[in-house]
């Protein structure tokens, strides 16, 4: 019954951590004035604990496991979590070319190190400046694109110009075009919302917040998430303990959604409540640092990992032909949900491939 607990806990306080940290970082990039992008960029898209587990596997001497903790995660990332969050909440995104292709080239660049079939220290070096030189240029682009913070910044602005604040009365009137009216109550200054717009007490609160305090509260909870996802990783593993479930069925079904909740929360909650910059950051983020930041920190400080042949003939190039594919619906200015559907579709083909053929899948557990 504990393990029970466990996992219950744990997903209550992702969750939680998820749906603060969301609004947060908001005011970070509001506060501030920084791109959201780059904001959730930094803030989810380096992921520390799978960072720290794959530091201790390689340590461990089970360079293999981490090497498929890292090609695993980075598949579910586009298979699971942009996929589940394409079919929940699909919405309109802007996407630089630009950022698709590093976004393309991270796992390439990734491939073609591997093909010597040894990932050395030296080889950890290059994909560490390789992810440095990436987040750079997006503060680099975001800063000289001179554009709002993120999507709906002038409207809230708008709404705290009109007396707006988390919990109170809107002046705003729902809808899109027509010239701005009064309030008739109050008399303020009202205005038109945009259609796909839903006013966000979380937004309107964080935005209110001095700035050193919305850094230290999206620090909190973005903690709150390490900790969420390590109380319900252990429950998951006293799950599968107590009732003796297969470890490839657990692992293929409910572990790995367990694992990828974090992301997934990350991904959906952001483009329902109205600020789809954080979503595709935490997903074009992750991929690029798993396959490069992280795997660099792995091989610096866990030394040398020899490439497995199978991965090289089917998880990589499956790991290429997902994130390729992601990146022309991404491209297309809308994810739709037709998009998951066949993402996810992919996913479970190569699931079902990998158990039947290959025996087994990279999994982070």
């Amino acid at each position: 019954m504990i393990p029970v607990i466990e996992f219950v806990l744990g997903v209550a306080v992702l969750v939680y951590s998820a749906e603060k940290l969301i609004g947060y970082l908001v005011g970070v990039a509001s506060r501030w004035a920084i791109s959201l992008f780059l904001i959730a960029v930094v803030f989810t898209g380096i992921e520390f604990d799978d960072l720290a587990f794959g530091v201790v596997l390689n340590m461990e001497d089970l360079s293999d496991v981490a090497l498929g903790a890292v090609i695993g995660t980075t598949i579910a990332l586009t298979g699971i979590v942009l996929a589940l969050a394409a079919i929940i909440a699909p919405t309109r995104v802007e996407v630089p070319r630009d950022y698709l292709a590093l976004y393309v080239a991270a796992p390439v660049v990734m491939f073609l190190l591997a093909l010597g079939g040894l990932l050395t220290a030296g080889t950890g070096v290059v994909l560490i400046l390789l992810f440095v030189a990436f987040v750079g240029w997006i503060a680099y682009r975001e800063y000289t694109a001179r554009r709002p913070v993120w999507r709906h910044a002038e409207v809230y602005e708008q709404l705290e110009k009109a007396g707006v604040g988390a919990g109170g009365s809107a002046t705003a009137s729902a809808g899109s075009g027509g010239p701005p009216r009064a309030d008739a109550a109050t008399g303020s200054p009202g205005f038109r919302l945009p259609e796909d717009l839903r006013v966000d007490d979380g937004f309107l609160a964080a935005r209110a917040q001095p700035p050193g305090r919305t850094i230290l509260f999206a620090v909190i909870a973005l903690i709150g998430l390490v900790v969420g996802a390590l109380i319900a990783g252990q429950g998951t593993e006293g799950i599968l303990e107590t009732w003796a479930i297969s470890g490839t069925v657990f692992g293929v079904t409910i572990a790995t959604l367990a694992l990828s909740l974090e992301d997934l929360l990350i991904t959906v909650e952001p483009a329902r409540r109205g600020a789809p910059e954080i979503a595709v950051a935490n997903v074009l983020g992750s991929v690029v640092f798993s396959v490069t930041g992280k795997l660099g920190v792995i091989l610096l400080v866990g030394g040398a990992i020899v490439v497995d042949p199978t991965a090289l003939v089917w998880h990589l190039p499956v790991l290429l032909a997902l994130t390729v594919l992601s990146a022309v619906f991404l491209g297309t200015g809308r994810i739709r949900r037709w998009h998951g559907v066949v993402l996810l579709a992919l996913y479970i083909a190569y699931f079902v491939i990998s158990l039947t053929v290959f025996g087994g899948v990279p999994v982070d557990d």
